[in-house]
């Protein structure tokens, strides 16, 4: 694994722990919700642009790709 592959993986971990704080939800919840709408690959895909924001604009930003997708946002 490189070290960029690296920095974005582990930058995928904490937008999964901040969604899932975010919204009360397990860890396996939000992988499948991110896994079932494309959500890890946005995420890893976008990993530099998003890693410059903050923690409000990177949740505000997956719940946009996942409504535009159709998914069910939890509370």
């Amino acid at each position: 694994m490189t070290r960029q592959e690296e920095k974005d993986l582990n930058f995928l971990v904490y937008c999964i722990e901040i969604y899932k704080q975010s919204h009360n939800l397990t860890g396996k919840e939000v992988i499948a919700l991110f896994q079932n709408y494309g959500v890890t690959d946005y995420i890893l895909r976008f990993a530099e642009s998003l890693h410059t924001t903050g923690e409000r604009y990177i949740l505000a930003d997956i719940n946009d790709y996942l409504e535009a997708r159709g998914a069910m946002l939890p509370n």
